[in-house]
């Protein structure tokens, strides 16, 4: 399903990447937490720390997936008046300044109250690469696949622990630049140690797709990361990123922080080659 649709940004990283021999990170933010003006400097600090991509979540009223920093920095940016046409506006201006991938994470209301077809082509004219909807089955998603696909976007689905092979035959037929793979069944949030069910997950996934796997939910730290790089092709940290901000979001360090942490957690990787 990929192989006739033109490159984007995330297609050429992770050429690159696997060209290099390295592992990728993924960095999620909640888009406008603390503010929409904030979100771009601090999307360019994770990039000059090593993120090679940036997730920029909608903020949404309803989540079922956030755990509580997540949900509190969705609350914090829905206060400060961030939607979905606020979080392509933010997209351009990432634009202006840089070409990390940028993978618009939603849940499906913001895109429907928005329209599909006019979100696809909304975000591809503001610079985003795919998007990822949490809460949309693969089964139902044949609508949302070809409208984001008539526009040149990525889409990007989730696989679990829990999921049939049946499923996982479907993400990996509607995927496209990569497939995320939770790591434990849950909402998301920091923990102590990586999930058992990572590496059958994965392996799993192999057998059905060639796209590069990334693994997120509960990866905070520079021995999680190295742990999912053995097994996998990209790590997914977001609650490490979210919780620094509510942190510092009322010091003018905050970016120099983030992105010290980016580089912290990408060295992850490194530590695993020893």
């Amino acid at each position: 399903m990929s192989s006739a649709r033109p490159e984007t940004r995330i297609t050429r990283l992770f050429r690159r990447l696997r060209a290099e021999g390295s592992k990728g990170l993924i960095a999620y933010l909640t888009a406008g937490d603390p503010s929409p003006e904030m979100t771009p400097e601090l999307v360019l600090a994770l990039e000059r720390g090593g993120a090679d991509l940036v997730e920029l979540g909608v903020p949404f009223s309803d989540p079922i997936a956030d755990g509580p920093v997540i949900l509190a920095a969705a609350e914090r940016a829905l206060r400060a008046g961030t939607t979905l046409r606020r979080v392509l506006e933010i997209a351009r201006q990432i634009r202006q300044r840089s070409q990390i991938p940028l993978l618009l994470f939603s849940y499906l209301n913001p895109l429907l109250r928005y329209g599909l077809d006019a979100a696809a082509r909304d975000a591809a004219q503001a610079g985003i690469d795919g998007c990822l909807i949490t809460d949309l089955c693969v089964e139902e998603a044949g609508e949302y696949v070809q409208a984001f696909h008539s526009h040149g976007l990525d889409t990007v689905f989730l696989a679990a622990p829990t999921s049939t092979p049946s499923r996982l035959e479907r993400v990996a037929e509607y995927s496209t630049g990569f497939v995320y793979l939770v790591s434990r069944t849950g909402v998301t949030g920091e923990r102590e140690a990586l999930s058992d069910a990572v590496a059958p997950l994965a392996s799993a996934m192999r057998k059905v797709t060639d796209l590069p796997l990334a693994v997120g939910f509960g990866i905070s730290r520079p021995e999680h990361v190295r742990e999912v790089g053995r097994v996998a092709d990209a790590a997914v940290v977001g609650s490490a990123f979210v919780r620094l901000i509510e942190r510092s979001a009322g010091n003018s360090s905050v970016g120099l922080q983030l992105e010290s942490l980016a580089r912290e957690l990408k060295h992850g990787f490194e530590q695993g080659k020893r």
